[in-house]
C-alpha cells in the first residue's frame, strides 16, 4: 500500500481542509493506522464525530467510503457475502441435461454467482477504500468473529471458492458507543482512539467552521452555554451534532445574542429528554 500520509501535521491539515477539526491525538492515530496498516477502533459518546472522522478521511484521500452499519442480528449474508440462489437455480435448470454434477457445481459456485457485501467489497476493490464498520458494539459478540480474519489478514475465506486476499489494504474505522464491552480479540487487532466532547474553544471553532455566516460572538456564546449544560447531571448530554443544529436554529431565527428566554425556548434542539430540558432551563435562569 502506497503511503498517503507523510506526517501527523499533514493528516491534521488535510482533515481541516475537509472541515474536520482534529487535534494531534486524532491525527496521530490516523497517521499510524495508515502507516501500520491497522484498523482504528473509535470509541466515545454518540455524536462526537466518530463516524464523521471516517467520512472525512475518505474525502481527504479521495478514497471510496464503504459502510457497514451494524445492528443486532447482523449475519454473514449481510456483512460478508451470499450466493445468488435464484441465479444458481436457473443455471442448474438450464444444465439439467449435463451428466457431470461436478461441472455444474463448479459453475454455480463461481464469482458470477457471488453477491458481495460491504466487508468483501472493501477488500475486493482495486481502488483505495475507507471501510467504516459503524456501531460495532450493536452486534452480538459471536458476530465479531466475522471481522477477525478481515481485520488481521485482510482476507475472506469462502469454502466454495477459497481465500480471497485484499488487492489493497483499506483504511478501516470501527466505531463504538460503548453499549457493551468488545472482545479482547477484536481490540488486539486495532489501534484505539477515544473521541470525547471537545473543549470549549475547539467546539467554538467547529461551530464557526460548520455554520456559514455565524458571528464569533454567537459561536462563543453557544460553546459556553453548551459547556455549562454538559456539566449538569443529564440523561443524555448534547452532542456536537446537536450543538451545530442549535447554532443553525439560532441563525434561522435571526438571533445574534442569546438571552435566557431564547435559550430556554430552543433547548429542545439541544436536549431530547424533558427532565434534561427542565434542569437546563433552571440552570440558565440561575446564570442569567
Amino acid at each position: 500500500m502506497e503511503s498517503r500520509f507523510e506526517s501527523v501535521q499533514q493528516v491534521r491539515d488535510g482533515l481541516k481542509q475537509v472541515n474536520y477539526l482534529a487535534d494531534d491525538g486524532i491525527a496521530g492515530v490516523v497517521y499510524l493506522a495508515q502507516r501500520l496498516g491497522k484498523p482504528i477502533l473509535v470509541e466515545g459518546p454518540a455524536g462526537t464525530g466518530k463516524t464523521q472522522l471516517a467520512k472525512s478521511v475518505a474525502d481527504m484521500t479521495g478514497a471510496r467510503l464503504i459502510r457497514l452499519q451494524c445492528y443486532e442480528g447482523l449475519d454473514e449474508s449481510k456483512a460478508l457475502y451470499e450466493w445468488n440462489y435464484k441465479k444458481q437455480l436457473l443455471r442448474i435448470q438450464a444444465d439439467k441435461s449435463s451428466d457431470s454434477w461436478s461441472e455444474v457445481h463448479d459453475d454455480i459456485f463461481s464469482q458470477e454467482f457471488l453477491l458481495t457485501r460491504p466487508l468483501l467489497e472493501a477488500i475486493s476493490s482495486e481502488d483505495p477504500v475507507v471501510l467504516l464498520i459503524d456501531e460495532v458494539d450493536r452486534v452480538e459478540i459471536e458476530t465479531e468473529a466475522l471481522l477477525l480474519e478481515i481485520l488481521s489478514e485482510y482476507q475472506v475465506s469462502i469454502p466454495e471458492l477459497g481465500t480471497i486476499t485484499a488487492k489493497q489494504i483499506p483504511m478501516v474505522f470501527l466505531t463504538s458507543n460503548n453499549t457493551r464491552e468488545l472482545s479482547e480479540a477484536l481490540k488486539r487487532r486495532c489501534l484505539f482512539l477515544h473521541i470525547d466532547y471537545p473543549d470549549m474553544e475547539r467546539e467554538k471553532e467547529i461551530v464557526l467552521t460548520k455554520v456559514p455566516d455565524i458571528t464569533q460572538n454567537l459561536a462563543d456564546q453557544i460553546a459556553r452555554i453548551v459547556r455549562s449544560i454538559r456539566q449538569l447531571d443529564l440523561k443524555k448530554a448534547p452532542s456536537v451534532s446537536e450543538t451545530l443544529d442549535w447554532a443553525r436554529t439560532l441563525m434561522l431565527l435571526g438571533i445574534e445574542h442569546i438571552d435566557a428566554q431564547e435559550a430556554k425556548e430552543t433547548l429542545h434542539i439541544l436536549l431530547k429528554y424533558q427532565t434534561d430540558i427542565a434542569k437546563a432551563a433552571k440552570e440558565l435562569s440561575v446564570d442569567k
